[in-house]
C-alpha cells in the first residue's frame, strides 16, 4: 500500500445537498420553520478526515448562485479544499435538497428528498482538470453517487479507474439506499468496480440484502476480500435501542494479515442526530489508515469514536478535531473513575 506524498491525502466524489430540518422534534408537516445546513455522504467523509488532520478535497458540482456559495463556504469551513468544485451557470442550475425530521420513540426519523435534476447529476470527467488524478493518495466515493443518475454512475466508474491507474488507493462505501435503486441494480454495478477497490465499507445487513451472501460477518468479509482482491474491509455494527439511544461498534478485516480487528462497542449513545454517523466512521477509519502504515487497530478506534460522537452532534457534518476524538478513545478504554468534565 502506497504512502506516497501527494497534494491531498483524500479526495471524494459526491453530491453536496442542502438540508432543511424543523427544530427539535417538530414535524415537517406542521413545523413553521426549517434550519438550513449542508451535507452529503462524501462531503461528510472528507470533512471529518480534514478535522482530524488529513489534507482533503471534494469533487462536486454546484449551482453558480447564492445557494452554491453557501455550500462552498461550508466546505471551506471544515478545512476541505474547494479546488475541484465545478459551477453550473445554466438557467436550470440547482442544489439538491433533503428535509429531515428527527424521531422520538415509537416514531422513527423521516426523510423527504428533492434532489432530482440537481447540478451534480450532470458532472462528467471532461469538466475536471487532468492533473487531478495524480493529486491524491486515496479516492473515495459511494453507492449513492452511482445510484443518482446514469451520468453520475459513468463518472464515478471512470474516476475510479483513472485514479487507480495513477496510483491512488480506492475507497468505496456501498451506502445502499432503496429509494435510489434496487439491490439487484446495486449488485450489478458495484461488482464491476470492486476489482479496483482497496478499502471497502459494507455492513452485514447491506451485504446480505444487496449481494445476497450468506454466513456471519466474518465469513462474509473473508469471502469478499478473496473474491474481489480487496485489501481491507470494514463493517459497522449499530444497535438501535430507540431513536435516541444507540450502541455502535465495527469489525475491520485486513486480508494480507488474515486478521479481524474489534473492540468493545460504544454503548447507550445519546443520539441527537444520527445522520452522517456512518460517514463519520469512514472518515475516522480512513484517517487511521492514511495517517499510519495502514494500522487497522488505529482505524478501528478512530472510526468507532468518530461515528459515536457524530450521533451527539446536530447536522450532517462532524465538528470534532483530533484532540477531542483522541481523548474520547482514551476514555473509552479507561477503567475506573472518570471525571465528568475535562478541564
Amino acid at each position: 500500500m502506497s504512502n506516497e506524498k501527494r497534494s491531498f491525502d483524500l479526495l471524494s466524489l459526491g453530491e453536496i445537498l442542502l438540508r432543511l430540518s424543523p427544530p427539535g422534534n417538530e414535524r415537517i408537516v406542521s413545523g413553521p420553520t426549517f434550519q438550513k445546513q449542508v451535507g452529503g455522504a462524501e462531503l461528510n467523509v472528507v470533512s471529518g478526515a480534514s478535522l482530524l488532520g488529513l489534507r482533503t478535497g471534494i469533487i462536486s458540482k454546484l449551482p453558480a448562485n447564492s445557494l452554491g456559495t453557501y455550500a462552498k463556504n461550508q466546505v471551506r469551513f471544515c478545512g476541505v479544499s474547494d479546488d475541484y468544485l465545478i459551477y453550473d451557470k445554466s438557467r436550470e442550475a440547482r442544489l439538491g435538497i433533503y428535509f429531515y425530521e428527527s424521531g422520538a420513540f415509537p416514531r422513527k426519523p423521516a426523510v423527504v428528498y428533492d434532489r432530482r435534476s440537481a447540478s451534480f447529476v450532470s458532472l462528467t470527467p471532461d469538466e475536471l482538470p487532468e492533473g487531478i488524478y495524480d493529486s491524491t493518495r486515496c479516492f473515495h466515493t459511494s453507492g449513492i453517487t452511482m445510484a443518482l443518475s446514469q451520468t453520475t454512475r459513468s463518472t464515478a466508474v471512470e474516476l475510479i479507474k483513472r485514479f487507480k491507474e495513477h496510483g491512488a488507493l480506492i475507497s468505496f462505501d456501498v451506502n445502499f439506499r432503496g429509494n435510489l435503486w434496487s439491490g439487484a441494480e446495486a449488485k450489478e454495478c458495484i461488482e464491476q468496480i470492486l476489482p479496483y477497490v482497496d478499502i471497502f465499507f459494507c455492513s452485514e445487513d447491506t451485504a446480505k440484502l444487496t449481494f445476497l451472501v450468506e454466513g456471519d460477518i466474518y465469513q462474509i468479509m473473508k469471502d469478499f476480500t478473496k473474491k474481489y482482491d480487496l485489501k481491507i474491509m470494514a463493517s459497522t455494527q449499530r444497535i438501535v435501542h430507540s431513536p435516541k439511544v444507540h450502541s455502535f461498534g465495527s469489525v475491520i478485516y485486513r486480508a494480507d494479515e488474515d486478521t479481524f480487528y474489534e473492540e468493545e462497542p460504544y454503548r447507550n449513545i445519546e443520539v441527537v442526530d444520527r445522520i452522517g454517523s456512518g460517514d463519520a466512521y469512514i472518515s475516522g477509519a480512513l484517517y487511521g489508515l492514511l495517517s499510519s502504515d495502514f494500522d487497522c487497530r488505529r482505524a478501528l478506534e478512530y472510526g468507532n469514536a468518530c461515528s459515536s460522537v457524530k450521533n451527539t452532534i446536530p447536522g450532517d457534518l462532524p465538528s470534532c478535531d483530533y484532540q477531542e476524538i483522541t481523548q474520547i478513545i482514551k476514555n473509552h478504554h479507561a477503567e475506573g473513575f472518570q471525571s465528568e468534565m475535562d478541564r
